[in-house]
């Protein structure tokens, strides 16, 4: 049975902050693929676009070396400062995190030589503004890189909870569904244009995924970073009174989907850019 303790974090409480160990576990795979697609050069600058809870911004200061000036921009507050206290007890000098929005980046025009973006850019207000700045503080022929999970995301998922929408005739949940996909992540083509149309020439783009994996839907329902960071939106897209109805047939459903399969998995598909300014 799924835990029905209502879902109320605080993402400005220290405390949770302190103890949020599944974001940096939820970006791991697409850092991974980041760190190995990025340059490693001495005497460079660099910047983190999003960098939250650290990773890989603090991994990729201490790869470059003393030699290399790294910042990080983020708009969580608590988040900053739990990556200072890291900072401060990893012993890193060459690090300075910036509080603010990427819309807006608090650097000279042509000024780093490196940028690279965590599943960051796709999580802005408004991801050309954040792409035109990169563009604008990189240097010509500098690098940025950034990984994005695609928007077949979860894609399990989401056909179930289409089919029950479906089901009960709620097209309009459906629609608003997919406008909450469509916000988090843009189809590949057209995040390509921003690209091209901001200076960033793209010279690859590569494709890899991961698995999210369940006994069954409760517990993947019950998990705390699906609780933290997913179920929320789900909730959102119909009203309250109707996820009342609704969450107990999607479990099942889930259930039914994991015994006939052996568990519950959903693919995180995502892509990892690497581009030059032109």
């Amino acid at each position: 049975m799924r835990n029905n303790k209502p879902e109320q974090f605080d993402f400005n409480d220290p405390d949770l902050v302190s103890v949020i160990d599944e974001i940096p576990l939820w970006s791991a795979p697409f850092g991974l693929k980041l760190l190995d697609i990025i340059h490693y050069k001495k005497n460079i600058t660099a910047l983190d676009i999003g960098f939250g809870l650290g990773f890989p911004l603090l991994e990729v200061a201490m790869r470059l070396g003393s030699t290399c000036k790294v910042y990080g921009i983020d708009p969580w507050k608590q988040a900053v400062e739990r990556t200072k206290k890291k900072i401060e007890i990893y012993g890193i000098s060459n690090v300075e995190v910036l509080n603010g929005s990427a819309e807006e980046i608090k650097l000279p025009d042509n000024s780093v030589d490196l940028i690279f973006s965590n599943n960051g850019i796709n999580n802005v207000a408004d991801m050309e503004v954040v792409l035109s700045e990169c563009s604008r503080v990189l240097k010509s022929g500098g690098q940025f890189t950034a990984t994005v999970n695609t928007n077949k995301t979860m894609h399990e998922f989401y056909r179930i909870y289409e089919e029950i929408l479906l089901e009960n005739r709620m097209d309009e949940a459906v629609v608003s569904m997919y406008d909450q996909i469509y916000t988090k992540r843009k189809p590949v083509e057209e995040i390509k244009e921003m690209l091209e149309i901001c200076g960033l020439h793209i010279n690859s783009i590569h494709e890899n995924e991961f698995k999210y994996k369940y006994a069954d839907g409760t517990s993947m329902l019950n998990h705390f970073f699906i609780r933290l960071a997913f179920l929320e939106g789900w909730k959102s897209v119909v009203h309250k009174e109707c996820w009342a109805a609704i969450c107990p047939i999607l479990e099942r459903r889930m259930n039914e989907y994991a015994g006939k399969n052996g568990g519950f998995e959903m693919t995180i598909p995502f892509l990892s850019f690497d581009c030059v300014r032109k």
